[in-house]
């Protein structure tokens, strides 16, 4: 089979580090801020959307998972070195603005 192409199917290499470089501690700030972010999110839509009588524990842990998300978000961005921790760091910190205001909204803090 002198003729035989050999296909190999390659996954995209996802990496934050574009630039060649190791960057692990801004690496994990984003993924920090993205996961914090998210959940601060996923709370606020459900604080926001199921009444209960314990809403303010969960208010209270939405608001300061969202307030965390933004002020790791904020510095991990002073320091991101590549585009894509940029748009994990943002994509982070607006899921955390989002939770931060809902949270706030429903008596976190207060």
């Amino acid at each position: 089979m002198a003729g035989t192409v050999r296909t190999r199917s390659r996954l995209p290499h996802i990496t934050l580090n574009s630039d060649g470089r190791s960057h692990p501690l801004v690496n994990a700030l984003a993924i920090v801020t993205l996961v914090l972010g998210l959940l601060s999110f996923v709370l606020g839509l459900v604080i926001r959307n199921v009444p209960s009588a314990d809403s303010t524990a969960m208010a209270i842990l939405t608001a300061v998972t969202g307030l965390v998300s933004m002020v790791v978000g904020l510095y991990a961005q002073m320091i991101s070195a590549t585009r894509e921790e940029r748009i994990v760091i943002v994509t982070g910190m607006i899921a955390g603005f989002v939770g931060l205001a809902l949270g706030l909204a429903h008596g976190g803090f207060s």
